[in-house]
């Protein structure tokens, strides 16, 4: 029989497991409490969460399986869980370097994808308010946070008035429903059509506000509407959202693809991984079916073969795009056979099948060990 690793192999091992939310590995948060193993190739992990109901224990039970398993001579792997004391959280808040712990607020979000472009006027807010609703038609549970904040213009295409958000008993912010989707947006907080003047620092505290103090609940998809260009925003958004994809919108007209690819860069920089490219505006096609390339032909693909992604959709401009966003009911909503829904519709069922597949619910009490054979 294969001899089996060490205490210290499998702890080395264990240095793959990232903690979806501190964005470091477990090892070195000290979250790896106890590893023994068994002459008969068991192996027993039990991982300190920060609390006892910790939605990601699920992500932490499968990700110590599976690294853990990929070791020669190991053929079980016991997962168990005990959560830390107020010690230990002081500790580990010293280590981060922050004064409080995140509690969850996005653990139960499987898939978060920032729209981005490196230009305004690409209509990239208009593709947000559609792809969230072409998901939901889709079966899929959707969040919208809209992180324009100098142009916040979602709660209008999903006709969200004046109302403000309410704050639960756990004093988080509960996002604002329309058609099914939750919304968060600057403009829920300010006058209405109120310009926000702010800077960086003001910027990154709110957007940070937005991710972790908002109940967001269970989503499969969160879609982020970016600033365009590379600023501020879509930058503290990479540091918070290392696990996040992005879609790049671009029109066809070779400027506005030059001037996309510098959003892929600072992707590429900030080490996001990029899903895809809608072409959006690809074409005017007028209400008898007429199609007119009045902003050229191929940009949007040329760049998704640069980047060695896939096209999710060439959209069109007809009239009911445009009258639709400005009367707050999303086009693929109101009429799902107009050949830009269509095109939408199309990139919402790509961003389904790019997905992971999602994790599997968590019901166990915390401390509950798990025998998982291979």
């Amino acid at each position: 029989m294969t001899g089996m690793p060490t205490i210290e192999e499998i702890r080395r091992a264990l240095e793959v497991v990232i903690d979806p939310e501190l964005h470091r590995s477990i090892v070195e948060l000290d979250m790896v409490r106890t590893i023994e193993a068994s002459a008969d190739g068991t192996v027993a992990v039990t991982v300190t969460l920060t609390t006892a109901g910790c939605p990601i224990r699920g992500h932490f039970q499968t990700s110590v399986r599976d690294a853990v398993m990929a070791l020669e001579g190991v053929r079980a792997v016991n997962v168990g869980f005990d959560v830390m004391d107020d010690a230990q959280k002081a500790a580990l808040r010293q280590t981060l370097g922050r004064a409080e712990l995140p509690d969850g607020a996005l653990a139960l979000v499987e898939n978060v994808v920032c729209i981005g472009s490196g230009k305004g006027g690409v209509g990239k807010s208009t593709l947000t308010a559609n792809l969230a609703a072409a998901l939901a038609a889709e079966g899929r549970s959707v969040g919208v946070l809209d992180a324009d904040v100098w142009g916040y213009s979602i709660p209008r295409m999903l006709g969200l008035g004046a109302e403000r958000p309410a704050v639960s008993a756990e004093r988080k912010i509960l996002p604002l429903v329309a058609g099914g989707i939750s919304v968060m947006s600057i403009g829920f907080f300010v006058e209405e059509d109120a310009a926000v003047v702010w800077r960086g620092p003001m910027l990154h505290k709110a957007l940070k506000q937005f991710l972790d103090d908002v109940d967001w609940g269970h989503l499969d998809f969160l879609l982020i509407d970016l600033p365009p260009g590379t600023g501020d925003v879509s930058m503290t958004l990479a540091q918070l959202l290392p696990q996040a994809t992005f879609v790049i919108v671009t029109t066809p007209q070779p400027a506005a693809q030059r001037v996309a690819r510098r959003a892929a860069e600072m992707a590429h920089k900030v080490s996001l991984e990029i899903a895809g490219v809608i072409e959006n505006m690809a074409g005017f096609v007028t209400p008898d079916g007429e199609r007119y390339a009045i902003f050229g032909e191929g940009g949007g693909q040329e760049l998704a073969d640069e980047l060695d992604v896939p096209l999710l959709a060439k959209v069109p401009l007809t009239m009911a795009l445009r009258e639709q966003s400005d009367a707050g009911v999303p086009l693929v909503v109101h009429d799902s056979d107009d050949p830009a829904a269509q095109a939408i519709r199309h990139a919402a069922r790509g961003l389904i099948a790019l997905a992971p597949p999602p994790r599997a619910p968590e019901r166990e009490p915390a401390g509950f060990v798990l025998p998982m054979a291979g």
